[in-house]
Formats: C-alpha cells, structure tokens, sequence
C-alpha cells in the first residue's frame, strides 16, 4: 500500500476542532524504550509473499536509536495458550517501566474450548465464568475462563510494571456480503472496547479503520492483499494495517513523543481522536441506533469529566437494549460541518447497516465562525442552497462551505441511500432565562426551526428537544434546573443529561416503537 494512500484516510487533527483537548507536553508523552506486541498471526511477523503480520512492519515507523519493536505475536494462539505457553510470561518479563505493549487477540479465542487439535478457545464475553476440563491436548486438568479474565490478567501485568497496556479489536478478515466487508469477527472488538473502559486502558478500533480503507479500495483490489486466505495479508495488507495502528497511537493520551517517530512514521497523519475511546457496535446481529452530534450528546470522552455528561450516554437507561445496539459517535467541539468534513459521519455511516437508526443533532457549534484559525466551523445561517469558498485558515486548504440545513440534508440523504433512517433533533436548550419571567428562552428564526423544517423538507422523523426540554425547565423552575448542569448554561450533569436522554428514548419509542 502506498503511503499517500493512508495518509488520504487520515484525517488532521486541525480540522478536528475539539474544545477540550490540549496538547500535551513533551516531558508527559510516552517514551518506551520498548514497543512491544503481544498477538496471534495477524500480527506475528513472517516475511513471506503471501503472509506477514501486521507487527512486521511496524518497526519501520519508529525511531529505532529510542525505541525498538519486540513483536511477540504468535500464530494459532488465543488469549488463554499465549498465557498458558508461558510466552505471557517471558514477555512481561522483559517489559520495564515506560514501555508499551500493544494487545490483539480474538480470531483464536473463538476455537473450541477442548479438542485433540489445539484446544485454545476461550468462554465467550468478558464475565467471570469458568469451566473446567481435563484437556484432551495435554492429558491435563485446566481451567478456562473468559476472553476478559484473560485480558484483564494481561493488563494488570502490564500496569504493575509500570508500563502503558493499548488493546487492539481484530484486524480485518477478507469476508464481503452486499459490497461490505466484515468489522471484525463475532464480539470481540466490543469486548476489547468494554474491557478498555473497564480498565482505563487505550483502545485502537482496529476493525473498522482498516474496513473503512478496504471498503474505499474495494473487494478486488482487498482480495490482492489475501492471498492466503480470508483471514492472513500479504506484506502490503501488513503495511496497511500497521500504518493504521500507528496513526492511533498518535492520537493516544497520553501520546508517543513524536521524536519517537522515523521520518515514515512522522508522515502519517493523526488519527487525534483515539483517546475518546468512541462505540463501536455490540452485536451485529440487533438493529442499531447511532446518535451523532456535539457535546451535548457526548460530552468529551464520555466519562463525566468536570461534571459535564452528553444525553447520548443515557439514553440506553430508558430503552429495551436487548432489542439494539446503541452506539454514540457524538463529538465535542464540532458543527455538521466539521463533523463531515473530519470524516466522522463517514466513518460512522460506514458502520451503520439497513434497518438501523441515526439521531443527529447539531447547532451548537454551527453558529460560529466560518473562517478563523481557531476552530473554522460555522455553517451558512439557514437552510438555503447558498455556499462560500474560503481559503480555510485553520487548515490552509480551499473549501466550499454551505449552509447548516445543505449539510442535513446531506447526512438525511446519505442515510435514507443506504437504507438507515434518519431522525432529526433539535439543539438542546441552553440555561437561559427569559429576563422577566422563569421560563427558558426560546430561540426564533434559528437552528431548533431550521432542524425542523429540514425534517419536514426531507420526510424524516423529527424530535423537537429544544421545546420539549424547555417545557420540562420551565416546569421544574431555576432553583432545580441549576443542578442539572455541569457549567455556566450549555453542558448539562448527569442528572440534567438523563432527563434528556429519557425524553428521547420515550421519543422514539413513540415514533419507532423501540
């Protein structure tokens, strides 16, 4: 794979805009003197034509007068025989303080329990189950526990030696159906993303990043990759999955010092967005309801920082979530437009199946301006055709600007295309109060109507959370909305964003019968 081409699905930092990131500083960032990788043969490095794993190439993106690549991946292991080798152990034997160890395991894992062949599969999910066996392997009694006790044991390896644990979902599989590919096989990137959560650990979506690449390049030019088989690359699917990886870890906090990089490595953009540690669907086989948006749908990372929560994180509380999957891709800091064009909703919308169900609400940020070097990520008031071409000063570049409701319309379009339903919102509410009464001011001629109309223009559902929840405000009164923020009068607390998120989920139980 050409670099240019996985520099083209990266995306800059710049157009990103996210009000509350900071750059770290250089004494804070990431120095391994060690990058490590524990794995199956995906990433275990063969150097041959028709087979090489993803670690293999890794080295070629790093300074390797600071830091060396110690890939230990292997092939045919799972989670539980990479342990019970004891090629675990010697790994964390060599791992000191300040290291880093990348973690990938899942294609295994999905073996049976207990065979006279290998006997390496794990109980499926991130319980604490067990069974025990007498293997029929090695003639010997074990017990065997879950994909998560597994990795939860690695990852407090890792941290007790004073070193940084990054878990990866599984590489990409040469399955196609309707012109997809498969992102990734069974649960196991969800369980890679719930066990990171759990464990304050980074997360690399390996699976759709690299699906997102292969799906742009299309089944034919894949299959060139997968010689093999469905499930192992050549040295340029290698290269591909790698370059991904390492464009993630670039957007980790804390990050590697880009000292650490080789020029190749400094090369790839950044995929600044790792740390937010986004959802990814849970189970493939239920319908899914995506919400994308700002803030005010997920706020930051997604963990209540400063007290501030988005509604998009509540939403599940108030809805049957053995029936859905509910995903929230919701982005702080951005407009419709910078959600576009940073390639959020692309991403996003590539995950999305017929059937499946997208709320997007923005406005917030759309009202700022159209052209600084701070963040450059107004829209054009309204809902009409009109555009501008500005020499964007943030990111340097030519682009086309339009107006709020031209990027609905776009995004309602998109989703209708590929089968998924749209359902508009209108921008929350702020805390502000009319000057001679206790009621929430109402905005007029402004984004909550022009949501609406967009709505009404295109043939979508529409849930009108500016009224709704104002009238909820205004029946509550000052004294008891105070404590339903988390700020001055925009991010609401987690009280404040569970009653949006009850609203919602009693919206769409109306409109879809979720």
């Amino acid at each position: 794979m050409k670099l240019n081409l996985i520099k083209a699905v990266c995306v800059t930092w710049l157009t990103l805009g996210l009000c509350q990131v900071a750059n770290a500083k250089d004494d804070n960032n990431l120095q391994p003197q060690t990058i490590f990788v524990a794995g199956d043969s995906t990433a275990a490095g063969y150097g041959k034509p028709d087979q090489q794993g993803w670690a293999g190439e890794l080295e070629q993106f790093f300074d390797t007068s600071k830091t060396k690549v110690d890939n230990r991946a292997r092939g045919g292991r799972s989670t539980r025989t990479f342990i019970a080798e004891g090629l675990w152990d010697a790994l964390i034997k060599d791992v000191k303080p300040g290291d880093l160890v990348l973690i990938q395991f899942g294609h295994n894992d999905a073996s049976p329990i207990n065979d006279e062949k290998r006997a390496r599969g794990t109980i499926g999910g991130i319980g604490e189950e067990s069974q025990f066996i007498q293997n029929k392997l090695t003639g010997k009694d074990e017990t065997v526990y879950s994909f998560g006790h597994y990795i939860r044991k690695m990852v407090a390896d890792v941290k007790a030696k004073q070193a940084t644990p990054v878990l990866l979902s599984l590489t990409a599989r040469n399955l196609w159906k309707n012109g997809r590919i498969e992102r990734g096989s069974g649960q196991y990137g969800y369980w890679m993303y719930q066990l990171a959560w759990e464990l304050d650990t980074q997360y690399i979506d390996v699976s759709n990043l690299v699906a997102d690449q292969l799906e742009m390049l299309g089944e034919a030019k894949t299959s060139e990759m997968f010689v093999k088989d469905y499930v192992h690359f050549n040295p340029q699917g290698a290269q591909l999955h790698a370059a991904t990886i390492v464009s993630a870890l670039k957007g980790m906090r804390p990050t590697l010092d880009k000292s650490y990089y080789s020029a190749k490595g400094k090369a790839l953009e950044s995929r600044d967005w790792t740390w937010l540690r986004l959802p990814v669907v849970a189970d493939k086989t239920r319908r899914s309801v995506f919400m994308v948006g700002d803030s005010t749908v997920r706020n930051g990372a997604g963990d209540g920082a400063n007290g501030q929560w988005g509604w998009g994180d509540f939403v599940g509380d108030y809805l049957n979530q053995k029936n859905v999957n509910l995903v929230n891709r919701a982005i702080g800091g951005l407009s419709s437009r910078t959600f576009m064009t940073a390639g959020h909703w692309q991403r996003a919308l590539n995950m999305m199946q017929p059937g499946d169900i997208v709320l997007i609400q923005f406005g917030h940020n759309d009202a700022a301006a159209l052209n600084d070097d701070s963040r450059a990520r107004g829209t054009i008031r309204g809902i009409g055709q009109e555009y501008e071409i500005i020499d964007n000063m943030l990111t340097g570049k030519v682009e086309t600007v339009y107006s709020y409701g031209g990027y609905l319309r776009k995004m309602i379009g998109q989703a209708k295309a590929l089968g998924v339903i749209p359902i508009i919102c209108s921008p929350v509410p702020r805390k502000t109060w009319q000057q001679d009464k206790p009621l929430i001011q109402r905005a007029e001629n402004s984004y909550p109507q022009w949501a609406n109309h967009v709505a009404r223009q295109s043939g979508s559902h529409f849930i009108d959370l500016h009224n709704l929840i104002s009238s909820k405000y205004d029946q509550l009164g000052p004294d008891a909305v105070d404590p339903l923020f988390g700020d001055k009068h925009t991010h609401t607390s987690k009280e404040g964003a569970k009653l949006t998120a009850q609203v919602v989920a009693e919206q769409l139980n109306y409109i879809l019968g979720l």
